[in-house]
């Protein structure tokens, strides 16, 4: 004979019922904001020069939103790079920039104009000092460009913050032993050797001006090293400099021109910034695409590669943007 079951008590329904409302609950919590329509509206994204990895990058995140959100238009604002992308988001004038973490360490230094307002998303990826002469250049050392025509970067970028740095670190006064010029990534490769003894820039890993440089020719240019010394007497400045290391630009990073060396430099962690009043759902949502669009983006910007969400919550000298947390949050194992 089957076995009975005893009819299930009124108040023992309200329970299952009760549970069951808690577990969905916890279920569409989970799948958020996956389950929750996207978010629309117009954001304006302040990147960099169009030669340099901020914009490449800034394109392909454009196109990944687009996806994710295809209500939000998302507008990209060229500028001179780091300094002037804090500037921008916090004035204002951009909602999410990239900028490299000693931009942003000295503008809240410097009290800039809505300084306290600034937000981390997340962390993306290294910026690399570079140093570039001509291949029979007789600069060895960044202490011998003492007199020579040297390409600092743009006003207000972040090559210009590093490239003065540096230079005061070899003793050289960046407005009186050197012939500076302010070109960037866009003009300096053509006006090396015409025009320029060298030129520093800062960027990811390989960046385009230099790689269509160098498929030109395997001697087309030569880097020179910044060494340990010399990134420690960067750090005796004080301020922003501690946010720079002591690295290795790989050997894979131009290989017909390192042909197998890694080169001696200083690296900068760079970071999708924005502001404490933007959209919280927002910025969750464009969180989540940052990370889940690394490998896509990745594929042509290699340093993009690096983007990871273990890392990307570490965004100082910035608070993280409570939308960003979110996001963060709902992802932890």
């Amino acid at each position: 004979m089957p076995k009975t079951f005893p009819p299930l008590g009124k108040r023992r329904a309200l329970q299952g019922g009760a549970a069951a409302l808690v577990v969905l609950g916890l279920l569409l919590w989970w799948l958020r904001p996956w389950a929750e329509e996207p978010p629309g509206g117009t954001i304006r994204f302040s990147t960099g020069t169009r030669a340099g990895v901020y914009y490449e990058y800034g394109d392909l995140l454009r196109k990944a939103i687009d996806k994710d959100m295809p209500d939000l238009k998302v507008r990209l604002l060229t500028s001179a790079g780091s300094q002037e992308n804090v500037a921008d988001v916090a004035t204002g004038k951009a909602d999410f920039a990239i900028a490299a973490a000693d931009a942003v360490a000295t503008y809240k230094l410097d009290n800039g104009t809505g300084a306290d307002r600034l937000r981390g998303v997340a962390r993306l990826y290294d910026d690399y000092a570079q140093l570039v002469v001509p291949p029979d250049s007789d600069i060895r050392s960044v202490a011998d460009l003492r007199g020579k025509r040297v390409a600092i970067g743009l006003p207000n970028s972040g090559v210009r913050l590093i490239a003065n740095g540096v230079l005061r670190a070899a003793g050289i006064d960046p407005e009186k032993d050197i012939k500076p010029s302010s070109d960037g990534i866009d003009t300096g490769p053509k006006r090396l050797g015409h025009g320029l003894d060298a030129f520093f820039w800062s960027g990811g890993l390989p960046t385009d001006g230099l790689s269509r440089l160098a498929k030109k020719s395997a001697s087309a240019f030569r880097f020179v090293p910044i060494d340990v010394g010399l990134v420690a007497k960067l750090h005796d400045q004080g301020g922003a400099t501690r946010y720079y290391r002591a690295t290795k630009m790989p050997e894979s990073a131009y290989p017909t021109i390192q042909r197998g060396d890694p080169v001696p430099t200083l690296a900068v962690s760079n970071l999708l910034v924005t502001r404490d009043d933007m959209d919280p759902r927002l910025t969750e949502w464009l969180t989540r695409t940052v990370i889940d669009s690394r490998d896509g983006i990745g594929s042509t910007v290699h340093s993009a590669q690096l983007v990871d969400v273990r890392t990307a919550i570490y965004t100082d000298p910035l608070k993280l943007h409570d939308g960003a947390r979110r996001y963060y949050r709902s992802v932890k194992p």
